[in-house]
């Protein structure tokens, strides 16, 4: 491996000994069940001797010892002082858990809000700040201000960081020994304290050093891979998206475009190139000059074509706002690529928001990277075990439940047709309704959820999806009531408990029945867990259709699975699993180049590296941000279309770290050039200020390192007939 590439996995690699060393000191649950046991009885028998203590005498002992069992124990005391809730073992056994660097599997209703907090607190005491990761901005400030009084009592501060907060609240949230923040908004923070021209703009007073994540399953697997984006400029590029609207609004399916691999791709046929080219006048739209019209024709016809309203998005406030396909909620400040963005905006003809250029990226996955240890909770962590060790060599120990769980999981039922799928589950909820037993109903999308509203039109029934998110909680709440019906997009981070009403168990509890089955087996469970919370009764069962989008989408895969909903899902998580280890090797080699510029910067920006005036240190720093910013879009646009390299014969990845391994010494070089030329341009009075950076703006755009298929087989044409 060269210096460069040396230099640039360092980073990676002593991130990688720390997980390793940690991944092989601990084994799943499983095979820990006596030491567990065995821990819970010290801890217990301390809890029974600090019981009478006064705080006074305990929070000096908090703050000092260096055993683990009487930190738990202490903190177990003060939780029970504090909340009057009683820590279960299981409770107990979930935060030994997160102690040992694990991801503890719990079931829905089981506390892992409280049962995070002796590990929290045991991490607290290194005061280097612990960061609680949550679901979404309102349980950060819910569960801090919960939780913040066990953590005050012992001594500790706690904050919590929510969207909209000044950099003067952030900094000081961020200051305490214990933080409450969405993964989202740490990310973003990190992003714009990369950017920052002074110390004192920057809100991280002190590197990354514990992580302890809520969901973890969501944060580290189904949204790991979403870039976080800071960008910056006026390029909106929406001029030929409106165009291109226009134009493909005239074509017609199957004579100018065909839609192909089962709905993923879309493309023009020859009829429909032969008739843009006559409507716009050009010759050849396949000529390089009218690359843009083109590659905004594809992304119109995506647009058009692929994307859905109330499916993958919905309009909402007169902007686009796409749909989280794992919690069927929006997505708040998340994008397509710029392109296809502007191209579903114009479809809706709605206002184009602003792009930009990207001056910065962080992907969650890389994000985690930088903390000294992680550990996280979930209710679905045991499926994706795989994944976890693989990509994060985090082991997973499944914590049993307080009470026996006696849901009861019927099996799946199969139809030919969705029409006959829906009959059969309003049959199914008008049935549960009249005995009362409240049903909790599952749908895929917002578009289905309100297709069924609309069949159980006879029957009371509320409605939660993406278009009425605030509610949830309120909705939520009365789900378990006696003859309740309500109809969910999907369930993950909802963060409120369904407790059963008055009568409700005689009736046979909950009654969760899911209308698809989705891509992961997690999201199924995540809703199928609903039911059956603390030894309550319940039931769940599943209603599919051939027609289904998994069976559809999926068939191809094997054939002899194309009716079994199970086999199709685990052959989708070990594709998805194969996809983001296969993107890994590509973002590893940018992000350590990421560190080493930023590291750079971060010196001179600190003094480290001193400047001869205020003006050389501004110029240095912006000089800095420009180039990385130039450097990170000429490495998306090769990267867009580096696998038609293997047409060749070659290999794509040797060919792309080949390409950034000469391109990044030009980087390091231009670097100190483009300062002298600015220092000059100043001293002749040419030079912008460069504190005038003009507005910044964060937002999650979607996983496409590669550019859509359009884009790489456009680029592709004119690299073969170069």
């Amino acid at each position: 491996m060269s210096p460069l590439l040396q230099s640039v996995f360092a980073p990676l690699k002593t991130r990688c000994k720390w997980l390793i060393s940690n991944g092989k000191a601990t084994a799943p649950s499983r095979s820990r069940l006596g030491s567990a046991a065995s821990e819970i009885r010290k801890i217990n028998a301390l809890r029974l001797e600090y019981r009478d203590k006064d705080d006074e005498m305990l929070v000096g002992l908090a703050q000092s010892t260096v055993s683990l069992h009487e930190s738990f124990a202490i903190t177990a005391v003060m939780a029970s002082r504090t909340l009057g809730q009683d820590m279960f073992d299981v409770q107990i056994q979930g935060a030994l858990a997160l102690a040992r660097g694990s991801i503890a599997e719990m079931q829905t209703g089981e506390g892992k809000t409280l049962a995070a907090v002796p590990a929290v607190v045991w991490y607290a005491k290194e005061k280097q700040g612990v960061h609680v990761i949550t679901a979404n901005d309102y349980l950060a400030r819910r569960d801090a201000e919960w939780m913040g009084r066990i953590y005050r009592r012992l001594g500790f501060t706690a904050g919590y960081i929510q969207q909209g907060m000044t950099p003067e609240e952030r900094r000081a949230a961020y200051g305490c020994d214990i933080t409450y923040a969405t993964a989202n908004e740490i990310g973003f923070d990190f992003l714009r304290d990369q950017l920052a021209l002074d110390l004192s703009e920057q809100v991280f007073q002190r590197p990354f050093a514990v992580a302890v994540i809520d969901e973890v399953d969501s944060t580290l697997i189904d949204e790991a891979r979403i870039p976080l984006v800071i960008a910056g400029g006026t390029n909106d590029g929406s001029g030929p998206a409106v165009l291109a609207d226009q134009l493909v609004r005239h074509l017609r399916p199957g004579l100018h475009f065909s839609v192909t691999n089962n709905g993923r791709n879309v493309g023009l046929t020859d009829a429909g190139a032969n008739l843009l080219e006559r409507a716009t006048g050009c010759r050849n739209l396949y000529e390089e000059r009218n690359l843009p019209l083109l590659t905004a024709v594809q992304d119109a016809l995506h647009a058009h074509a692929l994307l859905h309203r109330d499916i993958d998005y919905v309009v909402k406030n007169g902007a686009v706002e796409m749909v989280d396909e794992f919690k069927g909620r929006t997505a708040l400040d998340r994008r397509w690529p710029a392109g296809l963005h502007s191209a579903v905006e114009a479809k809706e003809s709605v206002s184009a928001k602003l792009q930009g250029m990207i001056l910065g990226s962080i992907t969650l996955q890389n994000l985690a990277g930088f903390y000294r240890r992680i550990c996280g909770m979930t209710g679905t962590a045991l499926s994706s075990e795989v994944e976890f060790k693989s990509m994060y060599l985090l082991p997973v120990e499944v914590i049993p439940t307080n009470r026996p769980v006696i849901r009861v999981d019927h099996p799946d039922v199969v139809f030919a047709t969705k029409a006959e799928k829906h009959r059969a589950v309003i049959e199914e909820i008008r049935r549960a309704h009249a005995r009362g037993q409240p049903v909790l109903a599952g749908t895929a999308s917002i578009s289905e959820s309100e297709s069924i509203s609309r069949l159980l039109h006879d029957v009371p029934h509320s409605v939660l999806n993406a278009k009425n998110d605030e509610l949830e909680a309120a909705i939520i709440a009365g789900a378990g009531q006696k003859g309740a019906v309500t109809i969910s997009t999907n369930m993950a981070g909802r963060g409120t408990d369904i407790a059963l009403g008055e009568g409700v168990a005689e009736s046979g509890g909950l009654y969760v029945i899911g209308t698809n089955k989705h891509e992961s087996r997690r999201i199924d469970n995540q809703l199928r867990g609903r039911a059956g919370r603390q030894g309550d009764p319940g039931c769940s069962r599943f209603f599919i259709s051939l027609e289904d989008d998994l069976m559809v989408k999926y068939a191809d895969l094997n054939p002899k699975f194309n009716r079994d909903a199970d086999a199709v899902q685990r052959l989708v998580e070990g594709q998805t699993l194969d996809l983001r280890t296969f993107l890994q090797k590509y973002e590893m080699p940018i992000e350590g180049q990421r560190n080493k510029i930023q590291s750079y910067r971060q010196k001179v920006l600190s003094g480290e590296i001193p400047s001869s005036s205020e003006l050389e240190r501004l110029v240095t720093l912006r000089t800095i941000d420009d180039l990385w910013a130039d450097y990170l879009a000429q490495v998306a646009d090769f990267r867009s279309g580096v696998h038609w390299i293997s047409w060749s014969g070659r290999d794509p990845h040797h060919e792309y770290l080949w390409k950034i391994n000469e391109w990044f010494p030009e980087l390091e070089a231009a670097i100190p050039r483009e300062i002298a030329r600015r220092m000059e341009e100043a001293r002749s009075g040419k030079l912008e200020d460069p504190r005038d950076r003009g507005s910044v703006w964060t937002y999650l755009t979607t996983d496409q390192p590669f550019g859509t298929m359009t884009e790489r087989i456009i680029k592709a044409i004119f690299r073969r007939k170069s």
